[in-house]
């Protein structure tokens, strides 16, 4: 799963040990874009707080996987953190052109969503309404 957005603060680097011997963690705070704008905590781990090196103000694609865990009857959810993209990359979007869909014409003009396609104005309309 992605999530795109906006690094409103970077929380303090967490450390412990614990049976596997010693971690690390760090959380932020990333809000997304829209009408309705929502703040979600991401934990990175390990070496991937510093591989990612994340600054506040930054806009950036997530993927990351989303857990649940019942403790004493009570549950927990856990957003980690696996890739992060800074927004623009091109590699982050690697997949089919989408002006190249089925049923699309290919197009010399920006590409448009798959659902947005407008016929040419040069084709008849022969629906009977």
């Amino acid at each position: 799963m992605e999530i795109s957005g906006k690094i409103l603060s970077i929380l303090p680097e967490q450390q412990g040990e614990g049976r596997n011997g010693p971690w690390r963690k760090q959380d932020f705070i990333l809000e997304t874009q829209g009408q309705y704008p929502r703040k979600v905590c991401i934990s990175v781990w390990g070496d991937k707080i510093d591989q990612f090196s994340l600054k506040e103000g930054e806009f950036i694609i997530a993927s990351v996987n989303i857990e649940s865990r019942e403790f004493n009857g009570r549950w927990y959810t856990d957003v980690k953190a696996w890739k992060v993209n800074r927004e623009g990359q091109e590699e982050s979007f690697a997949g089919p052109d989408p002006s190249m869909s089925a049923g699309a014409p290919p197009s010399n003009d920006a590409p448009m969503p798959n659902d947005a396609y407008i016929p040419p104005a040069s084709e008849e309309d022969d629906l009977p309404f």
